[in-house]
């Protein structure tokens, strides 16, 4: 769910046809909202299946999550510059072919590289164009009178898709297979294109050039910076495992440090950029803005809680517990009943609440989720343990979605709107994309060690058994279910006894590995109050005009 902003253009209500509205413009603009959003969610209850499907693990799925969100974060900037460049229109429509072709590649695809390529690296690329665009085409299309209406329409979309993606992809992957979600995108795709040309759009005061040196610095810096916590619970953060040392260290710890000091280049080339008269990619001014840099922290910390809790507790129901996609989905349907009503209802019944206390309590709210789920977590829980930790954990996102977007623009002039709606998608995909790196390298760190630990004291696991495991699993241990492991092990020849031994460690150790996790959520969550003092108090539309 992707919070918008009106664009750094002029106000178009004599220009913007009525046509567009009544030919069903907004329609378009809000269904491609609508799909951007819902890749972020759709396949989450479907990750055990993908993984079998395509013949990889948990993980190599939880890196295309991770990368998709990621390409978009590096690139959302990038796209809302072509933009200004070649048109808002163009950049839509250009951004729905790219966005096609990588629905279809992943819907054919064969294995994890395939998919990557798809959806990780095409769909977010078309996604990273028209998401920024959609933004300057509501702009072109609604005069001012009209603009609200139609952006609280348009996120409703992207409220929607967070709300019933994991339905729609527990139910095609239960009862067909999880490769229509993606051929669907396709026809979607179609009709939007289709439509698009009917939508207005305002030619550019001036073309800027794009900063391409500030392009490849900014999706460096973030993308080794996120890749290394991917790829920690393999490698290690500061001590090494097993040969990956570069310099006596983890790869993990010198990708990070790497990632850091691009992004600082990054930011000293934007002010370089901007003494020499040129158009940077970030004006590095707007983030000296107090209250633009608390909004957009918290949509960072919104997102990476959200990142994390879809990705964990969808493990927990389809893996540890043996759900079907479509029962998992059904268990994330309070989530999303409590997540629509919060970003309808504040707003509507409650227009002059503080905002600094709705993310308050919104952050609580997902406070008291996540701390229910560690507490009611454990071998023996049913499904039903998660559904009044869903109740709230929607009701927390539903209320910080409908207070931070209005922070964030009421922030900045009119003028600087535009890049604004950028930031936030950057920051809320990259926070997406860095919570679930680093719960799902968390989770894989604990489980190792819970599960070799555990089969090394288990006087039913022969030491030679144990010593084995230790060398070939100390990279990581695969999160997979009772079934899948115990066919593993006997196929490798291990006597049944043992099997049952290893098999009942490893439920032990994945229920530790899921607590872990959502104890590290629990951490972020109250980081995240720390940052709430400097949040308004007071809605922008009812703060004093001056002049």
């Amino acid at each position: 769910m992707t919070s918008l902003a009106a664009p750094d253009r002029p106000d178009s209500s004599s220009a913007a046809p009525a046509a567009a509205a009544a030919g069903g413009g907004l329609l378009m603009l809000a269904a491609g909202q609508f799909l951007m959003t819902l890749d972020t969610s759709v396949m989450n209850v479907s990750i055990a299946d993908v993984a079998h499907d395509i013949g990889t693990t948990v993980t190599g799925i939880q890196t295309a999550i991770t990368l998709y969100a990621l390409v978009m974060a590096s690139l959302m900037i990038t796209g809302n510059k072509i933009g200004s460049i070649v048109g808002r229109r163009r950049a839509f429509s250009l951004g729905c072919l790219i966005y096609g072709l990588g629905s279809f590649i992943t819907a054919l695809s064969p294995n994890l590289t395939v998919l990557l390529i798809g959806w990780s690296g095409l769909e977010g690329i078309g996604a990273a164009l028209i998401m920024p665009a959609i933004v300057g085409l509501v702009a072109a299309n609604f005069g001012q009178a009209d603009r609200p209406r139609a952006y609280g329409l348009i996120a409703s979309a992207g409220a929607i898709a967070v709300a019933v993606g994991p339905l729609i992809g527990g139910l095609v992957t239960t009862y067909a297979s999880w490769r229509l979600v993606f051929l669907g995108e396709d026809v979607v795709v179609a009709v939007i294109l289709v439509f698009a040309r009917r939508l207005h759009d305002v030619a550019p005061e001036h073309r800027p050039k794009l900063d391409l040196v500030g392009t490849v610095l900014s999706a460096l810096g973030l993308g080794l910076t996120v890749f290394g916590i991917l790829q920690s619970s393999e490698w290690g953060w500061i001590q090494p495992k097993g040969d990956t040392a570069w310099l006596g260290l983890s790869p993990t710890i010198w990708l990070i440090l790497g990632g850091a000091a691009i992004v600082y280049l990054f930011s000293r080339w934007e002010l370089a950029v901007v003494r020499k008269g040129g158009e940077p990619l970030v004006k590095p001014g707007m983030l000296k803005n107090l209250r633009l840099r608390l909004g957009l922290t918290m949509f960072f910390f919104q997102y990476l809680i959200q990142g994390g809790l879809f990705f964990v507790v969808p493990l927990f129901l389809s893996v540890v517990l043996g759900l079907s996609a479509a029962a998992t989905g059904v268990r994330l349907l309070p989530l999303s009943v409590t997540l629509l009503v919060a970003a309808v209802a504040v707003p509507r019944f409650r227009p002059h609440a503080s905002p600094r206390r709705v993310v308050r309590l919104g952050l609580l709210a997902l406070l008291l989720a996540v701390v229910a789920l560690v507490a009611a977590m454990d071998a023996g829980a049913g499904a039903e343990i998660t559904t009044i930790p869903m109740l709230f954990a929607g009701l927390g996102i539903g209320m910080l979605a409908s207070q931070l977007g209005s922070v964030t623009v009421s922030s900045v002039p009119e003028n600087e709107t535009g890049e604004v709606g950028g930031l936030q998608n950057t920051g809320s995909n990259l926070g997406t994309s860095i919570g679930t790196a680093l719960v799902g390298s968390v989770l894989i760190a604990a489980l190792t060690s819970s599960f070799l630990n555990g089969i090394t004291q288990n006087p039913a696991v022969p030491p030679e058994v144990s010593s084995q495991a230790s060398v070939e699993l100390a990279s990581g241990v695969p999160f997979v279910s009772d079934e899948q492991l115990e066919t593993a092990l006997l196929d490798a020849g291990v006597d049944q006894a043992t099997t049952d031994a290893i098999v009942q460690e490893n439920v032990d150790a994945r229920i530790a590995a899921l607590r872990t996790s959502l104890s590290l959520l629990a951490l972020l969550t109250l980081l995240a109050l720390f940052f709430t003092p400097g949040l308004p108090t007071v809605q922008a539309s009812d703060e004093p005009r001056s002049g």
